[in-house]
């Protein structure tokens, strides 16, 4: 199977793959997470892998390609998000002026950019800040990228775990062109996800949810966001504890595509162990 993913290599996507995918076929680097939804959707030997929320901000807004796209969600994984202050090798960091990565990193590692008085500088993407301070060869420039993009690009890792709170995971979601779903085992725990938009009618969300409490379905996720060219209609991407085999899970979704002017399973699969922490 091949991999693809926003990005270049050393990216936490890339990082994502290799720690859960060791045999991979390929890596494929994209230039937006568009281009990765858009290979899995043309071809099925190639899933997507896509981050759908950190600890620290919340959502990476990707629903609108999930809605665009509606691909088969296959797995979830978390990875430890640890930046690191890569140089120029001999670099001190009295000598640094600029920093550049990603601005989920920036904000992420607010509070070291402070103490050391870095201008800041906003980059497409971790990784690809670690290979314009390899290729610019400044020591007044450094980087806030993974401890691997240092091997990549043959940086210095000056500091490491420099985020402002230590804890920092993101979930990433795995998307491809066709449907399986793993086979149901009273010892495993599952995750059912699917996006649905509610009829136009009074207390539509409270009534469409209310077969999930009466079956105790445990929900693990639900965000709303507005339907293409309107601020008035509301698509919802959620998520529950469950297989969509077990009669109070399909049972729960029955109860709420009565109250949906439309409705669509995503995908089922194993909870990561992750959760269990």
């Amino acid at each position: 199977m091949k991999y693809a993913y926003q990005g270049i290599p050393g990216s936490y996507s890339e990082i994502c793959i290799k720690n859960n995918y060791p045999n991979f076929e390929e890596t494929i680097p994209c230039r937006t997470f568009q281009d990765a939804f858009e290979l899995a959707k043309n071809d099925n030997s190639v899933r997507a892998v896509v981050p759908e929320q950190n600890q620290l901000i919340g959502s990476i807004n990707i629903e609108t390609l999930i809605l665009k796209y509606r691909l088969n969600v296959v797995a979830e994984h978390f990875i430890s998000v640890d930046h690191s202050l890569l140089v120029i090798p001999g670099t001190k960091i009295e000598e640094i002026t600029d920093v550049y990565s990603h601005t989920a990193a920036l904000s992420q590692s607010n509070n070291f950019i402070k103490q050391n008085n870095f201008k800041e500088n906003v980059m497409a993407d971790t990784a690809g800040s670690a290979a314009y301070i390899s290729k610019m060869k400044d020591k007044s420039k450094a980087a806030i990228a993974s401890k691997e993009s240092a091997n990549i690009y043959n940086l210095q890792i000056l500091n490491s775990r420099i985020q402002d709170e230590q804890e920092n995971y993101t979930r990433f979601l795995v998307f491809q062109k066709d449907v399986i779903q793993p086979e149901f085992n009273k010892s495993e725990k599952y995750i059912t996800s699917f996006i649905f938009k509610l009829k136009n009618k009074p207390s539509a969300l409270f009534q469409s949810l209310t077969g999930l409490s009466l079956r105790q379905v445990d929900m693990t996720k639900l965000q709303s966001f507005p339907e293409k060219g309107t601020f008035t209609s509301y698509y919802f991407f959620c998520e529950v504890q469950g297989h969509i085999i077990e009669d109070k899970v399909s049972g729960s979704l029955k109860d709420l595509e009565l109250h949906c002017s439309e409705f669509q399973l995503l995908g089922v699969f194993k909870q990561s162990s992750f959760r269990n922490r």
